[in-house]
């Protein structure tokens, strides 16, 4: 596996007030169009619950984004960004829960 110069990931389940495929389609372009556009953000990742059933996963969320920066001060960058705001301005009302999971290379 190479080593990547990424020492930053953001991790972001998001469940869903109502899961409905129409829902889920709009907050996936939102999702999409936000991450695309702030240029701090080296990897995205945006995914669903895989099939996979073991007792210590939880796969109750509808979507997770996982995003990778150089370092904590891009990060920092990312949260005050202007399109990530109004990401959260717009999108908010349609979840019910986020939990949210930073971590940082060793």
């Amino acid at each position: 596996m190479k080593d990547s110069s990424v020492n930053f990931y953001h991790v972001v389940y998001f469940w869903l007030k109502d899961p409905s495929e129409a829902n889920k389609k709009t907050f996936l372009s939102h999702v999409k169009e936000y991450t695309g556009s702030i240029d701090v953000i080296k990897e995205r990742f945006i995914g669903t619950p895989a099939d996979t059933n073991r007792p210590v996963i939880d796969n109750t969320y509808t979507f997770s984004i996982v995003l990778a920066f150089d370092s904590k001060k891009d990060q920092d960058a990312y949260q005050e960004h202007p399109v990530h705001l109004a990401f959260v301005e717009k999108a908010q009302h349609m979840w019910s829960k986020v939990q949210v999971y930073d971590s940082v290379k060793v």
